[in-house]
């Protein structure tokens, strides 16, 4: 097998008919684990004198792994596979969200006030004053989860019908860690005036948008119009939301690392949705010296370019105006900040950097620098990834972002509130608990929704 790690995002459940001879459980167990997977559980669920039927779950590496345990247990004597539940799928089924009411309907008397004929008031209510449907309708507490499919995870293009999965889970961590009730808006075009023209068509259901996995450079100009267009808050996680963590992270790091913002020198690679937004972000915390590269090399002015979001990196970063390569700009640099794509260097390149560096290398699956290689040399090391320390993880701003923003009936968002959220992400880790490894909260601590919530809400009270 592979070195991979199992994941429980391949867990398989095998039900397993085997003798029942002393130690044939054990023997079960033994024989999973020696193909390399992490056995999670064992459940007797048939007994016989003669045979037991034994339920084995465990996290598995990959698709092509599951299939080697089944192989492995059959050919075991008096062992047999009756079937192989991936989990993963099992948790799928009929998808992840369901409607619920909030209010009882058990009689003729609550039927009349929330339907016929008492609802026509409450509608009446609203014509008059249409600024009441967010006090009286589910736009309080709702948020539109949108997406065209065309830039999915790492997965790229995959359409909106794939998608769908991603968007249920997006609105399932929304309530799980915010009580915001979101809902998957999966759009069957690309067209970007369609989808301005759909989502503002949908609004007056929403009292927010969220976009998501829309590819660049479309999804900065949907931002844009909508955010012009439209009188609710509408935020792409894929820019402000990573924007959001990662200076929550440098707040930490640099703390670490006893360094201020303004004199560090920054590299960020990757000059897409991200990179841009999280180059704009730095800088509204003070942040004056970044490279960011690209793969041609470092931007800078002395080159032309048609994408109007390079120009402006361009002309608002790299102040000497280097023009080499991404491993000739993490010579003498404090910080890397990696959005791009995977093993794009090594340890001997982060040897280069300054004393005391910071590296975010946020490429998913596989970073740009691989984390363990990465530590050899830096102070600091961060990663997308969940099973490496300092996971950089937008589920972090996002669920209070928008509890915030729909607590103060926010009509639009501003830096000034992603910068109170990056700092209120960096708070919740307290001066006791900092150190290299936990720069970030975990993605779990009950503290940081309502601790962005609030920091939101504040700064939105005072625009």
């Amino acid at each position: 097998m592979a070195s991979s790690t199992p994941s429980p995002g391949y867990s398989i459940t095998l039900r397993v008919a085997v003798n029942s001879a002393a130690g044939s459980t054990t023997d079960l167990a033994s024989a999973v684990a020696a193909t390399g997977a992490a056995v999670t559980a064992l459940d007797i669920v048939e007994s016989s004198h003669d045979a037991i039927v034994v339920d084995v779950t465990c996290n598995t590496v990959n698709e092509a792994h599951a299939d080697q345990i089944t192989e492995v247990i059959n050919a075991r004597p008096g062992m047999t596979v009756r079937k192989v539940s991936d989990r993963t799928f099992l948790l799928h089924l009929g998808g992840k969200l369901s409607v619920e009411p909030k209010v009882p309907l058990k009689n003729r008397d609550d039927l009349s006030r929330a339907y016929t004929p008492g609802v026509a008031r409450v509608c009446l209510a609203i014509h008059k004053n249409p600024e009441d449907a967010r006090r009286l309708t589910i736009k309080r507490n709702t948020v539109a989860v949108v997406t065209d499919g065309t830039a999915v995870l790492g997965l790229g293009d995959i359409g909106p019908a794939a998608a769908l999965p991603v968007m249920e889970g997006k609105a399932a961590l929304f309530k799980q860690f915010a009580g915001v009730d979101a809902w998957p808006v999966c759009l069957d075009t690309t067209d970007t005036e369609e989808i301005i023209s759909i989502v503002k068509a949908l609004a007056p259901v929403y009292g927010g948008v969220n976009l998501e996995d829309i590819s660049a450079p479309r999804c900065f100009e949907i931002e844009r119009r909508l955010r012009d267009e439209l009188d609710i808050p509408v935020f792409h996680d894929d820019q402000h939301g990573t924007a959001i963590v990662v200076l929550a992270a440098l707040i930490n790091a640099l703390r670490v690392v006893d360094k201020s913002i303004s004199d560090v020198k920054i590299v960020v690679s990757g000059v897409g949705a991200a990179g841009h937004a999280i180059i704009q972000l730095l800088q509204a915390q003070g942040a004056a010296h970044i490279v960011a590269v690209a793969r041609a090399g470092a931007i800078h002015r002395g080159e032309t370019y048609t994408d109007e979001h390079r120009t402006w990196i361009a002309e608002h970063t790299n102040e000497e105006g280097f023009s080499g390569t991404l491993e000739e700009a993490l010579v003498g640099a404090d910080v890397f900040i990696g959005v791009s794509g995977p093993n794009l260097f090594g340890a001997d390149e982060v040897a280069t950097m300054a004393p005391g560096a910071i590296v975010l290398a946020l490429a998913n699956p596989d970073p740009e620098v691989h984390p363990t290689e990465a530590a050899k040399h830096a102070a600091v090391v961060a990663t997308g990834r969940s099973d490496f320390p300092n996971q950089i993880n937008n589920v972090l701003a996002f669920p209070g972002l928008f509890r915030g923003l729909l607590d103060a009936a926010a009509a639009d968002i501003t830096t000034a509130m992603l910068v109170a959220a990056a700092e209120a992400i960096a708070n919740c880790v307290s001066a006791e608990e900092l150190n290299p490894s936990y720069i970030v909260p975990s993605v779990f601590d009950a503290r940081v929704a309502p601790a962005v919530a609030e920091a939101v809400a504040g700064q939105a009270g005072r625009s």
